[in-house]
């Protein structure tokens, strides 16, 4: 067994990760991290909201009964001794500071921006553009360092980057043009009237997050040589916004594609994908890309969990004449599975197996 480290445990996206790890039968997790505030508290006391004394448990499966005895702790670097893998969960400024530390010594897998776009540092999605793991040696070669920094991609790049691979490969792309409408999970679990903005209402920016997508696909999509990569040659532009659904980003598509494609050759290529899906990973979904004939799917309410929200669900694919070679669709991707600590569980499940971890 790995044994693993959570850093940023009682957070969102550490929640996240404990529902992920919760029996895994490769990773073993020994220990969580947070704040001062939580150290030396049980997991379980640690999330309590001391104003109401309910627990602050934002996940929709029920905390795993494996860590709610379990003493969180503050980071120490000389912590490290006892632990494989840590699976980062913190902000990007505080994951500016302390990755670093820790990949000295061991591998850090994480959610957070900080690092993504550092030309020795991979941004990868399992069985989308593995070949870029061999970055992790020229990290480890160019900083001196034992462990590597591999954080994933953002949310909204995820599921575009997913669909777009395939038919990169296929058809050839000139352009992408993307609307993201983005589900209230992806802005944090904030309490307070701030949630009422959201009400009868679409929030029409997302700071930061266009430039992501647009910077996150084309190093995604990129030829890789071991040492930098070179980014992939079409161009990428999109909005991104808030609309008031739970859990699921839903992304409007539209392609300029290098060699024409019928609908039923596009739909083909999309449903031939295997992505990671023989990989024999523990989190890998049976179908990467799922494609709906019906023109009222995907719906985040139906689709968002099938493959434990693990698959791209794709739907409404047709032509579209105002673009040369032109083919439009709709996608869904789960941002708080997927997107989030199940897929950065899965990143860790591919490194492993290539001997990275």
């Amino acid at each position: 067994m790995i044994n693993v480290m959570v850093l940023g445990a009682t957070g969102v996206v550490g929640q996240q990760f404990l529902v992920a790890l919760a029996n895994h039968p490769w990773f073993n997790v020994v220990k969580l991290v947070a704040s001062r505030r939580s150290a030396g508290k049980r997991y379980v006391e640690a999330i309590r909201d001391e104003s109401t004394g309910s627990i602050r448990w934002y996940c929709d499966e029920a905390l795993p009964e494996q860590f709610e005895n379990m003493v969180v702790e503050v980071f120490e670097e000389n912590d490290l001794r006892d632990v494989d893998l840590v699976f980062s969960a913190v902000e990007s400024d505080v994951a500016r500071e302390i990755e670093p530390k820790i990949a000295r010594e061991k591998p850090v897998i994480s959610t957070a921006s900080a690092f993504r776009y550092e030309e020795d540092v991979p941004l990868m999605i399992p069985g989308v553009n593995d070949d870029h793991a061999s970055l992790i040696e020229e990290q480890k070669r160019k900083r001196k360092w034992n462990g590597f920094i591999a954080p994933i991609p953002n949310c909204t790049t995820t599921g575009l980057a997913i669909t777009l691979k395939p038919v990169m490969d296929r058809f050839g792309i000139k352009l992408v043009l993307m609307t993201s409408m983005q589900a209230l999970s992806g802005a944090g679990r904030s309490p307070g009237v701030i949630g009422l903005d959201i009400l009868d209402n679409i929030i029409p920016y997302i700071p930061g997050e266009e430039e992501k997508v647009q910077r996150e696909v084309l190093k995604i999509l990129g030829r890789c040589d071991g040492k930098t990569v070179q980014r992939a040659d079409f161009k990428v532009s999109c909005t991104c916004t808030r609309v008031n659904v739970k859990d699921g980003h839903t992304e409007s598509v539209f392609l300029s594609l290098r060699e024409k494609a019928s609908v039923e050759e596009f739909k083909k290529t999309l449903r031939d994908f295997n992505g990671c899906s023989n990989m024999d990973l523990p989190s890998a979904p049976k179908r990467m890309i799922i494609v709906h004939d019906d023109p009222y799917r995907p719906q985040p309410r139906l689709d968002r969990n099938l493959e434990d929200g693990m698959a791209t669900i794709v739907g409404r694919v047709r032509e579209d004449p105002a673009l040369e070679n032109g083919i439009k669709y709709l996608l869904l991707s789960h941002n708080t599975k997927m997107g989030a600590a199940k897929g950065a569980v899965l990143l860790a499940e591919l490194l492993y197996k290539r001997g990275f971890i």
